[in-house]
């Protein structure tokens, strides 16, 4: 259990350091989310009305906006300030981890060292991501033509429940391969090798610590689909941020695991008692 909420630890004695990297994404992230849709989609599922077509589901799930040209703009600058800012929030914490100082210096020359593969991979993640929504969508709007029946409503949670985990599964395959081209400088294909095998032991904690973090949201943002816009923007602005600190935290207190390096901010905290 200690892997699991390891990363809640780090965050929150550090909130104050980390919290501003996470600002930004978390704001275009918020606004990136198509509510409307959200709203319809639940409210016709769930009530036996269906007004909502497959683009309603599909907008229901996907991380892009694709209902208007600011909901457009939203998500690209979605999409650049998550792979500014985590590539950022990334170099700041393993400098933390591993000489155990909270400072800015050299964060940046490191960060633009790793910018270009910060971006593909978030790219990566971005696309399997609408993949899965893609296809998770056409099964629940294939559910949809039940109706507002028991067998519908027991439908969705599993359909939903089996994509999370595959999500998941998808998602520890590549996780670890960010920090360790940031950490070790191997070679992109190299990286994912080794990454891949420091997965091994771990697969299945961490894919109870990113449900832990990943369920709650969903749930979050079906409530917050029916309250006034402005009270879900805000409720999803604060939920996001915290995903974003965790999505990111996570890979670094578990790369710094599974690769036994020693954590010196640990072991300065540990000094200065």
């Amino acid at each position: 259990m200690r892997l699991i909420f390891e990363h809640w630890k780090y965050i929150f004695k550090n909130i104050w350091f980390v919290l501003p990297f996470a600002v930004v994404p978390a704001l275009f992230l918020a606004l990136s989310f198509d509510y409307q849709a959200i709203d319809r989609f639940l409210n016709g599922f769930f009530t036996g009305r269906p007004d909502f077509d497959f683009f309603d589901v599909f907008c229901s799930w996907s991380l892009l906006r694709f209902d208007s040209v600011l909901g457009a703009a939203y998500s690209v600058c979605m999409l650049v300030s998550v792979v500014f800012f985590l590539d950022a929030l990334l170099a700041f914490s393993e400098k933390h981890m591993r000489i155990g100082k909270r400072t800015l210096s050299g964060v940046f020359a490191q960060m633009w060292e790793n910018l270009l593969s910060t971006a593909l991979i978030v790219l990566l993640y971005v696309a399997l991501y609408e993949l899965w929504a893609l296809v998770l969508s056409a099964m629940l709007y294939t559910v949809s033509a039940l109706g507002a029946t028991a067998a519908a409503a027991v439908l969705f949670i599993l359909i939903v429940a089996l994509f999370l985990a595959v999500l998941l599964y998808v998602a520890t395959i590549f996780y670890l391969w960010l920090p360790c081209i940031q950490i070790t400088g191997m070679r992109a294909y190299n990286a994912f090798l080794y990454s891949y095998r420091l997965m091994t032991n771990v697969r299945g904690r961490l894919m109870l610590s990113m449900a832990i973090s990943i369920v709650p949201t969903i749930i979050l943002a079906g409530i917050g689909a029916l309250m006034p816009p402005v009270v879900t923007g805000i409720l999803m602005f604060f939920v996001v941020c915290l995903l974003f600190l965790s999505f990111a935290i996570r890979m670094e207190v578990l790369y710094f695991h599974t690769d036994k390096i020693e954590r010196e901010d640990i072991l300065r905290s540990y000094r200065e008692l």
